[in-house]
Formats: structure tokens, C-alpha cells, sequence
């Protein structure tokens, strides 16, 4: 993964990493998400972002090995970011949704493998794409940037 200054130089932030996804930031953009489409190691990863844009050490933030050890189909794939810090994110079974401690509070089941997700209208409606559909939901929270 790589950041671009705003004078126009690229660094290469992540590298250890070998299908990096999705990202997204947490609502106080001290922490970067990325999701890792590999189902030899189905991660979010966390890392703390400083001051200058620099990351520090990443972490397993949320392990979905479990979920595919269940038979669920999907990959990480799409990450979006609540205000409240819920984390939502396709994935085995469909999009998962997390707390802001990596805990998973539960499952939108698709009945397909998901790819991407993304607030939209009033930032309280999660659009979700999974094979050949496109759907929405309701959601009690709304998505940052909104």
C-alpha cells in the first residue's frame, strides 16, 4: 500500500500484506483499516496513523477464519466506517459488522459472495453489491463522510 503527499511523493506505508483490500479510515482518522482478500489469512488490520501520515505497527484487528471454517462464502473485500466506529465490511457470508473493539456483533446475510459497500442517501442506508444485485438496508447509524 502505498499514501501520496500532497506534494506528490509516494512511500510505500504497508508491504507485508498479500491481497490488501479495502480501507478506511476510523471516524477520528487515528486508526487505518485495511481488509485482506486472502483466505489463507482473512484479516482486518488496524494501524495507527500519526501525525506526519506515517503508520505504526499494524495489528489483527478482526479474524474471519472462523467464518470460512464454518463454510461461509466471500472474501474481505469492501470497508466502511461508521460515525459511532461500527466497522462494516463484506466478507464471509455476507457484510459483517464490527465493533470499534474488533468484536462481531453480527452478519447481513447476502446469500452471495459480497464485494463492496458504500453509505449512501442520508448516510444511514448501506448499499451492498454481491454477485449480479445490487441492495440497500436501513441501518440505525450513519457512515462517515455524511
Amino acid at each position: 500500500m502505498y499514501k501520496i503527499d500532497t506534494n506528490g511523493q509516494v512511500d510505500r506505508v504497508v508491504g507485508n500484506l498479500s491481497r490488501p483490500n479495502g480501507i478506511a479510515l476510523s471516524p477520528d482518522e487515528k486508526t487505518l483499516y485495511v481488509n485482506q482478500s486472502d483466505n489463507a489469512a482473512p484479516y482486518i488490520m488496524a494501524y495507527p496513523v500519526q501525525p506526519d501520515g506515517t503508520l505504526k505497527e499494524g495489528r489483527v484487528f478482526f479474524d474471519a477464519s472462523s467464518l470460512l471454517e464454518e463454510g461461509l462464502i466471500g472474501s474481505l473485500d469492501g470497508l466502511k466506517v461508521a460515525k459511532d466506529g461500527t466497522i462494516f465490511s463484506t466478507g464471509p457470508g455476507g457484510v459483517l459488522i464490527i465493533t470499534e473493539s474488533g468484536k462481531l456483533l453480527g452478519r447481513i446475510a447476502t446469500g452471495q459472495r459480497t464485494a463492496n459497500c458504500a453509505w449512501g442517501d442520508d448516510g444511514s442506508v448501506l448499499y451492498m453489491t454481491a454477485h449480479s444485485y445490487l441492495m440497500r438496508i436501513q441501518t440505525k447509524t450513519t457512515g462517515v463522510g455524511f
